[in-house]
């Protein structure tokens, strides 16, 4: 029992702190990295499309690698693309709304929940870091890491932030942060996220979905929908938090946004198709 003349406050409680790690492509963006560099450089998307997809149906490389491979093996992706096409891309690609929010929502810290907010991704780290120019710190990125050649060519690959490689940075940020496995929230929308997300699952952490395809929003705890970035910090305040709906809508509206639809619904993913007829039993008349 606290002491009258000793009263603990809200400032000497310790913070509980979480890591948060976002994906970057379909998750803080509307499109893709690879279709908008194709277009920049007058690769026809068709042909990004075909060589993306015949490597990931021979599992040529880790799933969300596929662009990171062309780049550095595909001739007529490694003719066209330098440097500066990367950072280009950057530019041009459409963010979902509320990032810079979201981001300093976080960092402020949550009625005594501490946030640690960093990007995991497949896509080249120039292009990350160039769309989210002055909304996440450069050494809060994670993405693939190439060497270049003095003409602004690609010649290695020094590092791959997708697959088993997201797995990998996340283990060393809790390292870092001495953080238990159990204070990690992870959002993504795609194939590319399924290890990360098994492996938080297994540690008790919190993962959320922001698209309905069925490869993640079946492994993910929560799945969120929304043009907004935003959005992720609902399931995050009830899951972590603890709060209700009407707190969460407060705490919105208190940061000059309203939520204005908010719908849960259980969504069954299911392939029907005719049965094969049974076979007959020989000598049946």
């Amino acid at each position: 029992m606290e002491s009258a003349t000793n009263p603990i406050t809200m400032a000497d409680r310790p913070l509980r702190r979480y890591l948060f790690a976002s994906d970057f492509d379909k998750t803080l963006t509307f499109n893709d990295t690879g279709y908008v560099l194709s277009e920049l450089v007058g690769i026809p998307i068709e042909e990004f499309e075909r060589k993306a997809k015949g490597m990931a149906n021979i599992n040529l490389v880790q799933q969300g690698a596929e662009l990171a491979y062309l780049l550095l093996h595909d001739p007529e992706f490694r003719s066209k693309v330098r440097k500066e096409h990367l950072r280009e891309v950057g530019k041009r690609i459409r963010l979902k709304g509320e990032i810079k929010l979201l981001y300093q929502i976080l960092k402020n810290g949550i009625d005594g929940f501490e946030f640690d907010f960093y990007v995991l991704s497949a896509a080249p780290v120039e292009v990350i870091q160039s769309a989210l120019e002055d909304i996440v710190p450069p050494e809060h990125i994670f993405g693939t890491e190439f060497r270049y050649l003095p003409s602004g060519e690609i010649d290695t690959i020094v590092r791959a932030t997708a697959g088993y490689g997201k797995v990998a940075v996340l283990d060393q940020l809790l390292q870092q942060h001495v953080a238990g496995p159990d204070h990690v929230i992870y959002t993504g929308d795609g194939s590319s996220d399924i290890h990360v997300m098994l492996h938080i699952n297994a540690r008790d952490g919190l993962t959320i979905a922001v698209s309905e395809s069925p490869n993640v929003s079946q492994i993910a705890r929560r799945t969120v929908l929304s043009a907004s970035a935003l959005a992720v910090l609902a399931p995050i305040l009830e899951e972590v938090a603890g709060w209700e709906r009407y707190r969460i809508r407060g705490f919105f509206e208190a940061n000059g946004m309203l939520i204005q639809e908010w719908e849960r619904v259980r969504t069954d993913w299911l392939t029907v198709r005719p049965a094969a007829p049974e076979p007959v039993a020989k000598g049946a008349a």
